[in-house]
């Protein structure tokens, strides 16, 4: 049998509230937003009340010698031994009713949680203003359950109460002091602990708790770190904390405050803002180790090591919540034609881009102006390609790590410039764009980038003097002026046979004017309701200006005549045009003289990484010089890898270590031989239709050929026919979980 990694510890209610006011238990959740409702407290309570087990605990040791000093200044008397992994909010709860403190709500507001119990058949309530007027309860039970309570008083103060309204019998009497006594005896209700040793790992303490709960959950890493922030740094997360309530609502007249248009974080995601800026980590598991004073080489805990970090933290964290900053980089998501929350598809996206904003300004000092624009771009392109959706920390942790040692402006803008060349290609924009616009989705990245090039190119509202940075403009949303309207209307679409929502509802379907234009044009067909308006906007502007209109909002000519199918088709590649107008022109200093295709040369270099595979083969095994599935299979795998996470470039013909082998390994009798079995290869194990998202060609590396496959993010998820579904996870190809797919495709395809 292996040694166990955890040990059995017998405790009771009384005991657990005492170890958490001295501070041996370190219990975050009385200062972090309780979500158990009060409901639910009665109900444990009730539980406990009748004699019931209700679960087990779980704490994890933090390795540090008792006795050490806890950081930052509170009133504990004691540093915390103890860390609790399960069973947080039960004991959040239970420690709020057993001593009447206040709690955090999902609001960020506090609030006591009243409990009423009736002596008289035993049933707890959640206090209201029924129950206050209700002679038959105590309206709050922390008043019996307190160190300081004396329950023959409050026995004969319930009873005095009660007689007011009628005769008590000595039977009543006699239940009524039982109930109390036994409710009162709730501080020796025994609980049963397991305390995991100060040497398990971080990722062995997330298994433990995935296991235990039996539901496939996985820990919230961010959680777990705010938890040893509170432990450690209580300033810290109450900083955190504080930040985040106040950029729900605007500061009074003449403050200023973290609030905006664009997003209103929570913690857990300042957090990562601060380890990203701090240690230039983005998987939160390894920052577990650093804040408990864990030494990465040598395995050890210490408490200088712990402060160190801690004062890492601190300084990043003091960056990130400077409120210049937080504005400062608003103007950056303005420049990218981003003007409000409803046009922001992923909250990640926007924050790392504040990351990689404060390491330009505060660590690389980059220019201010040249920095906005560069951050500009980033944010354009990530948002855009989904960048930060999937496997979202291996991609932040790649881009993070093409930043360490980045010293000067130059390099820090060139290493952006080129990622951003990398993600959008010419067939990025040829084809895999177009190919995300045939869709329906509100929240699509690509329909937020089309509203975005369309501020930033200050087109015009179809039809309208209104611009469409005005219509952008978050002080003047909810008032009804500018509509997305079909220019092939529903009704008429109906008429044509055409109803289904998908249909209907095609990106490339809209276009945006003003709401009494909407109302005029109703479900007449384009070529009935065009010539009118064509009539009256030329009258307006002019031809000339009409014209710039219409090439703005991608109409192609003739488009009221054309089939439905084929207009979608014309305009989807003309909006894709929109789009790279938009895009280019937020570049940074004079145009790239760079093909927009990275070099093959620097791709190999830079090695196996989040988006970069190389195979020595694509059939043959060179161990036994004989074609092998499982090398077929291996390169399928890693295709859908990429198709289903955010791109990649899979390079055939060299070695895992990045030395060039060269495709006459294969024994193809040519390249169009080799082209044709790659081709036969996706068609049968994934489909044709994902060469939509793929380009490969034959390259020159080092005196051999290779064959590079570069592959889009897909639009839509890739299958592998018998097998599992695939995604990226840092420089791997990895199976996803059966019970996360439903999950992962809901998020990454919308």
């Amino acid at each position: 049998m292996s040694k166990t990694i955890f040990k059995k510890v017998d405790l009771t209610l009384g005991g657990l509230v005492k170890d958490i006011e001295l501070g041996k238990i370190g219990l975050p959740d009385i200062q972090r937003p309780f979500v158990w409702t009060n409901a639910k407290v009665r109900d444990l309570l009730d539980s406990m009340y009748k004699g019931y087990p209700v679960g087990h605990l779980l704490f994890w040791e933090n390795g540090l010698a008792p006795g050490s000093k806890a950081i930052g200044v509170d009133a504990k008397q004691l540093p915390p031994e103890l860390v609790i992994v399960d069973g947080q909010q039960r004991l959040t709860a239970l420690f709020a009713v057993m001593t009447a403190a206040e709690v955090v709500r999902s609001d960020f507001s506090s609030g006591r949680i009243r409990i009423a119990f009736n002596p008289l058949d035993g049933k707890f309530e959640v206090t209201n203003a029924a129950i206050e007027r209700d002679r038959a309860y105590i309206a709050d039970i922390s008043r019996l359950l307190s160190d300081n309570a004396d329950l023959f008083e409050l026995r004969d103060e319930y009873l005095e109460a009660l007689k007011s309204l009628r005769d008590v019998s000595p039977d009543e009497v006699k239940a009524i002091q039982n109930a109390l006594t036994r409710l009162r005896s709730l501080s020796t209700f025994p609980f049963t602990a397991q305390q995991l040793d100060a040497d398990v790992s971080e990722e062995e303490v997330a298994e433990v708790f995935v296991r235990i709960n039996g539901t496939g959950k996985q820990l919230n890493q961010a959680d777990f770190i705010l938890t040893l922030m509170s432990v450690f740094w209580d300033e810290g997360r109450t900083a955190l904390e504080d930040f985040c309530r106040r950029s729900r609502v605007p500061g009074e007249a003449g403050s200023t405050s973290p609030y905006n248009h664009f997003i209103q974080p929570m913690p857990e995601q300042m957090l990562r803002v601060s380890v990203g800026l701090a240690f230039k980590r983005a998987r939160l598991h390894s920052i577990y180790s650093i804040l408990r004073g864990k030494d990465l080489e040598t395995e050890t805990f210490s408490e200088e090591k712990r402060d160190a970090q801690f004062e890492q933290l601190k300084l990043a964290q003091a960056k990130v919540l400077r409120l210049q900053y937080w504005h400062d980089f608003m103007q950056c998501l303005r420049s990218a034609g981003f003007r409000h929350k409803k046009v922001i598809n992923s909250g990640a996206t926007l924050l790392f881009s504040y990351t990689l904003y404060l390491i330009g300004r505060t660590e690389i000092k980059v220019e201010v102006n040249t920095l906005r624009n560069a951050i500009a771009r980033w944010h354009f392109m990530a948002s855009l390609t989904g960048r930060y959706t999937g496997s979202a920390e291996s991609a932040m942790e790649s881009d993070l790590a093409m930043l360490r040692g980045v010293t000067s402006a130059e390099d820090f803008l060139s290493k952006l410039r080129h990622e951003c060349e990398i993600a959008l290609t010419d067939d990025f924009w040829a084809v895999t764009l177009p190919n995300e616009l045939a869709t329906s989705a509100a929240s699509s990245p690509s329909l937020s980038a089309l509203q975005a090039a369309l501020v930033i190119l200050d087109a015009p509202v179809l039809f309208s003097e209104f611009s469409m940075a005005e219509m952008a403009d978050p002080t003047l949303q909810g008032v009804k002026s500018i509509e997305r309207h079909h220019l092939f209307p529903k009704g008429h679409l109906a008429k044509l046979g055409i109803s289904s929502r998908r249909e209907v509802n095609q990106i490339a379907n809209y276009a945006y004017v003003e709401w009494l234009d909407n109302a005029r044009i109703g479900a007449r067909a384009p070529d009935d309701y065009l010539p009118k308006m064509d009539e009256l906007a030329e009258k307006r502007f002019g031809r000339a200006e009409l014209e710039r209109m219409y090439r703005f909002h991608a109409l192609p000519d003739g488009w009221e005549h054309m089939d439905y199918g084929e207009f979608l088709r014309r305009r989807r590649d003309l909006l894709a045009q929109i789009i790279r107008d938009g895009y280019e022109r937020l570049s940074v200093g004079p145009a790239s003289d760079k093909p927009l295709e990275p070099d093959l040369a620097a791709i190999i270099a830079g090695g196996e990484a989040d988006g970069v595979e190389f195979k020595s083969t694509l059939r043959k095994n060179l161990h036994t010089g004989k074609p092998d599935e499982r090398i077929r299979a291996a390169v399928v795998k890693t295709i859908a890898g990429f198709l289903n996470t955010h791109g990649g470039t899979l390079v055939i013909g060299v070695a895992d270590d990045g030395n060039p082998v060269g495709i006459d390994a294969d024994g193809f009798a040519s390249e169009d031989e080799m082209h044709l079995h790659l081709d036969g290869l996706i068609n049968d194990r994934i489909g044709p239709t994902a060469w939509l998202s793929l380009h490969a060609n034959f390259d020159d590396y080092n005196g051999v050929r290779v064959l590079s496959v570069r592959c889009a993010a897909a639009p839509s998820p890739s299958y592998v026919k018998d097998a599992p579904f695939y995604v990226r996870t840092g420089a791997a190809t990895v199976a996803l979980p059966t019970d996360q797919i439903a999950d992962y495709i809901k998020q990454r395809f919308g």
